[in-house]
């Protein structure tokens, strides 16, 4: 078993039950690290998804790491990043079954989201059915207006390199 915890600084700790640390995940992206509200898995524990105090949801893939902690191969990647919210989300979980993500903000709303892809499904106490199966078209909230980004590679953090562009002056340019 293993224990996670979001915190201030924008990352999750992984924990055995003896108090160790495991792994410490940040998210992939190139904005500051804003703190995390909100942690949940779904009932395999293959998927791991973190809500932030912006109203942005993450979701990693855990599988492959909680069956080999031990085997540096068996990574955790970060499979997908959406904006959520507005404000703060406070709670959110992962409903299997019917592959969808319901988030709740400090904003009031309470809004359901496709797992896979954080396609934007609706909000309770909208006038219409939740339309489950169809992901083809994109469409946001009123207050969102960011597309969610897959993740496709394998994550590395942003890790600010150290390149040398000496600077020369052309005159024929």
């Amino acid at each position: 078993p293993i224990l996670a915890s979001a915190h201030e600084n924008g990352c999750i700790c992984l924990w055995s039950i003896q108090g160790n640390l495991v792994k410490e995940l940040l998210p992939f992206s190139k904005l500051p690290s804003v703190p995390l509200t909100a942690l949940c898995t779904d009932i395999s524990a293959k998927i791991l998804l973190a809500g932030s105090k912006e109203g942005h949801i993450m979701r990693w893939c855990i599988a492959s790491f909680l069956e080999d902690q031990q085997n540096n191969k068996n990574q955790i990647k970060e499979e997908a990043c959406w904006r959520a919210h507005s404000t703060e989300v406070v709670d959110l979980f992962h409903e299997e079954e019917k592959n969808v993500v319901v988030t709740a903000s400090t904003d009031g709303s309470v809004r359901l989201w496709n797992a896979m892809n954080g396609y934007y499904l609706g909000y309770y106490g909208q006038p219409r059915k939740f339309e489950l199966s169809d992901t083809s078209r994109v469409i946001l909230p009123c207050d969102v207006n960011t597309f969610p980004i897959i993740i496709k590679e394998e994550s590395k953090y942003m890790e600010e390199e150290e390149l040398e562009y000496p600077l020369v002056l052309d005159r024929d340019k």
